[in-house]
Order: structure tokens, then sequence, then C-alpha cells
């Protein structure tokens, strides 16, 4: 394990869901000695029901991405160690951010959003994106996902039950402004600058971060005497999270972890 011996994760929640999506993963990593938190995005520390029924929430969809970035990097700014990190989707955006600002002593992505200046035009990219991005509609008011939405975005290739449990459990009302300021310099990364271990996870059926775009984030980072590693999960979706299974990812997670050379940054 790296020198510091980190004992502490920080989870780090995508947009559209509730932090409570890495209940199951805190018991995991607990079990395996580490300690663990999950804390909810700002105005988000409330059941999914009563965030649902704040929506359309002034409060949430005025969140920026700075905002939430500097948010984070205050409660790891507080811990007692550096902490390694682990952000899915937009949460693995800024957990690639807390590793540039060497906040971290190492971070995993899982179906991360990328930083700026990586884009793709596939199809399904675009067609998960474009009720998020809230085009043409007032930024004042949170994007609530329909649950067609949903399962296009997030739950494809799962049976419906499942869809629609997934969806009463962890889908809210989100920022479109957040999801806006992932194209901005907000979420800039130095792709050339050296940094402690980071570990990009990929999806092969995810429609929202297709793998395609996990794996140009991936060849962006150009420092050969940092390690920055990248693996792709078959029949994973955006749900990965709480898709049937996801205790192989987090098997895959513990184990990069614990082969980690004691060097860092």
């Amino acid at each position: 394990m790296l020198s510091e011996t980190p004992n502490t994760i920080l989870f780090i929640t995508g947009a559209f869901v509730s932090n409570k999506c890495w209940d199951e993963w805190k018991t995991f990593f607990e079990n395996k000695g580490f300690k663990t938190l999950a804390p909810p995005w700002p105005y988000k520390d409330a059941p999914v029901e009563v965030l649902r029924e704040r929506h359309p929430d002034p409060q949430i969809a005025g969140l920026r991405l700075s905002e939430l970035i500097l948010y984070f990097e205050n409660i790891v700014k507080k811990l007692p160690q550096k902490p390694i990190v682990i952000g899915h989707s937009i949460g693995g955006l800024i957990a690639q951010i807390l590793l540039q600002r060497n906040l971290v002593t190492s971070a995993v992505a899982i179906h991360s959003v990328p930083p700026q200046g990586i884009m793709t035009f596939k199809f399904s990219f675009l067609k998960a994106g474009w009720g998020p991005l809230g085009f043409f509609t007032s930024t004042k008011k949170t994007f609530m996902m329909s649950f067609s939405q949903w399962q296009y975005a997030f739950t494809n290739g799962m049976p419906e039950e499942w869809q629609e449990t997934s969806y009463c459990t962890y889908a809210i009302p989100e920022s479109k402004l957040i999801v806006r300021d992932t194209i901005t310099s907000a979420a800039k990364v130095d792709f050339n600058a050296p940094h402690n271990p980071l570990l990009m996870i990929a999806g092969s059926i995810d429609h929202t971060i297709p793998e395609s775009l996990n794996l140009s984030n991936y060849k962006k980072y150009t420092d050969k005497n940092s390690i920055t590693d990248y693996k792709v999960f078959i029949g994973r979706n955006h749900f990965v999270l709480g898709q049937p299974g996801w205790q192989e990812i987090a098997v895959y997670i513990q184990e990069w972890l614990a082969q980690l050379p004691s060097k860092s940054i």
C-alpha cells in the first residue's frame, strides 16, 4: 500500500442520484478495514422523496461545478490524512481534479465524466445528455429525469422491474448548470502533470458515458512516471454502482489499491 497508509475512502456521487447509491460499497470496503464517507452534495442531505417534492428546487438549480469541487476539497482538507477518492460520473471528474491538486493519495474514476476538452458525438451520449443539459429551458429550475430517460441513460439492459426500483430509490432532481459546467474551464485538468495513481473504469454498454469516452480520457494522461490504469467491464451501464454484480468491480478496485507502490508525489 501507499506509504501514507491511507485508510479512508471518500466516495463522490454523480449527478441525478442520491448518495445512498454508495451504501453497499461503504459496507464492502469497511469490511476490508477502510473507513468510508459518502457525503451528499450541497442541498441534497434529505431523503429521495423529499428532494423530489422540492423539485423544481432553486437552491439545487443554482449549484455550479466550481462550488461543488470546493465543497469536496474542503471535506478532504479536514481529514487527518489524505484519503483515497472513488467517484462515479461527475464524481469521477471531481476525483480527477482532486488528484490533480494532490489532495488524495489515489483516485478511482468510475464511468467518469471527462475533463474539459474531451468530447464524443456518439448518438447515445448526445441522447442521454440532451435532457440534463436543459437547452431552451430555465436554469433556475432543476431537471428531473423521467422514468423513460432513466431507462435509457442509466439502466439500459436491465429488467424493467429493476429499472423501476432503482428509479424510485435513487433518482433525484439535478442542476442543469452543473452538467453544462463540465465542458468549461471549471473541469480543466493538466494531463501532462505528474499525479498519484489513477484508475479509470469504463462500462461496455454505458449510454451516458460511453466506453470510448473513458478511453479518450485515459489516453490524455501522458506522464510516464505516473500510474494511470484503465479497465473495461463488459455489460455495465451507467447504474454500475447498483447494477447486479457490482461486487466484481469493488473487488477489482480493492486489489488495485493493495498493489500500489509506496511512492506518491
